[in-house]
């Protein structure tokens, strides 16, 4: 059996709106470099994003707190940016409906096509406090999001506290 391909986050930074695509697992370990990416592209006034999700195997709460972070910042921009997702799967889709996500982003069925698409360069290598603050930050995004996530992650968001203050 072969291994699973190593999860990549491919972005097209020419279109509009900006194409972001996942292919394999979205999760704690490969998100900081797409949070860098949303705040460098906000930096340049980028205010359109498109997320294709058809080749997404699953996504954590970090991953999904750092989507969150990303269409809140959307949101507080005048005009408003918009953040549209496409080609979510079932199991996907569920995912974003239960945190709430749904209510910030635009979700579309259908998965069109994501243009010229580049990998998005690597995060390896973060320390272990930085991921901490990055893990607490996506956490405190999706209780943002909805208040009912502060009970879901209550856990984790009181280690994740402690382990920030700790340094």
């Amino acid at each position: 059996m072969s291994e699973p391909a190593k999860p990549v986050y491919l972005v097209d930074t020419a279109a509009d709106p900006v194409v972001v695509r996942v292919e394999g697992r979205a999760c704690f370990q490969n998100s900081a470099g797409l949070r860098d990416f949303f705040a460098t592209m906000l930096a340049h006034d980028q205010r359109s994003f498109v997320l294709h999700l058809g080749q997404c195997t699953g996504m954590d709460s970090t991953f999904l707190g750092v989507l969150a972070g990303a269409a809140l910042e959307l949101r507080r921009l005048v005009p408003a940016g918009s953040f549209v997702v496409r080609g979510a799967g079932p199991r996907n889709l569920e995912l974003l409906q239960n945190l709430g996500l749904h209510r910030l982003l635009t979700v579309e069925a259908g998965d069109s096509p994501a243009g010229n698409c580049s990998p998005l360069g690597s995060t390896a290598g973060k320390d272990e406090l930085a991921n901490a603050r990055l893990a607490l930050e996506a956490h405190q995004n999706l209780v943002a999001c909805d208040a009912a996530n502060r009970a879901r992650f209550e856990d984790v968001l009181t280690f994740l506290q402690k382990r920030v203050e700790k340094g």
